[in-house]
């Protein structure tokens, strides 16, 4: 089966998780991954089901609440999140769950979740896809940035022993990951892309594909070379959209990246 390319609601906003299928579902992505995040459709599996049905398209994907400005979503227990991100991939037919690494004020949560997320994935049968980020940098004025760990264990999820991880481009341009390398540290344990960009700066900027520092067409080419069978997810940032149009002509772009870099060629052609 060939390698789904999806479309994050994260993507579309301002505009809603309703929004987000519509748009998906007229340019032409084959799937959906469905961020929980602030508009309340997106944390309702039953709305979120009857989205992917009306518009025919699978959700390869449910991204946990688990971003700073949605620690207050479904509640704010960080395990109980995790399960009901479990519960709503279940019954919408994800296979992946998207988990960023627990910030280091959550000691507790922080301290098992090495071991949690593994008990997680064999309770569940799913893949928790744990996502690389960053360490936080702030500019000083004689232009060296300054690194700050926010992560535990780390923000770099190949150097643990999580059995399924995701790589996005645009958190990796922050703490200047080299992909290629960081992908060949998870081999097959790496299940999922947010495919993006970044210009390197201290900013979460989640650019068109392409258009920053992060050789996205070197990396998704790579990616084919060796095999990869997880889900390519677009998750740019169209906040400063102009307009519908100009938003839908960042996602044409995205989709077209993608399909043009990601080729796999057979062995015998």
């Amino acid at each position: 089966m060939p390698t789904a390319v999806a479309l994050s609601t994260a993507s579309v906003y301002p505009e809603s998780t309703a929004h987000a299928f519509a748009y998906a579902s007229r340019l032409g992505y084959d799937a959906v991954e469905v961020m929980v995040g602030i508009d309340a459709l997106s944390q309702q599996v039953s709305a979120v089901r009857q989205l992917s049905e009306h518009h025919a398209l699978p959700i390869v994907a449910v991204h946990s609440p688990c971003l700073l400005f949605t620690q207050r979503v479904w509640g704010t227990e960080p395990w109980g999140k995790l399960q009901r991100s479990a519960e709503m991939a279940e019954a919408v037919g994800a296979e992946v769950v998207v988990v960023h690494p627990p910030f280091r004020w959550q000691r507790e949560y922080a301290a098992g979740f090495v071991e949690g997320i593994a008990r997680l994935e064999e309770e569940t049968g799913l893949a928790f896809a744990v996502e690389n980020m960053y360490p936080w940098r702030a500019s000083s004025r004689r232009g060296a940035d300054r690194g700050v760990e926010m992560y535990v264990p780390g923000w770099d999820p190949s150097e643990e022993t999580y059995a399924n991880m995701t790589i996005d481009l645009s958190h990796a341009a922050i703490a200047r990951s080299d992909v290629v390398a960081m992908a060949s540290r998870m081999g097959d344990r790496l299940r999922h892309i947010h495919l993006t960009d970044g210009s390197g700066s201290a900013k979460d900027e989640h650019l068109v594909p392409g258009r920053g520092v992060m050789e996205a067409s070197r990396f998704l080419e790579h990616l084919a070379s060796t095999g990869f069978g997880g889900h390519i997810v677009l998750e740019i940032n169209t906040r400063k959209s102009s307009s519908r149009d100009e938003r839908e002509r960042d996602l044409v772009e995205s989709l077209e990246f993608a399909r043009e870099h990601f080729v796999v060629r057979s062995s015998h052609g």
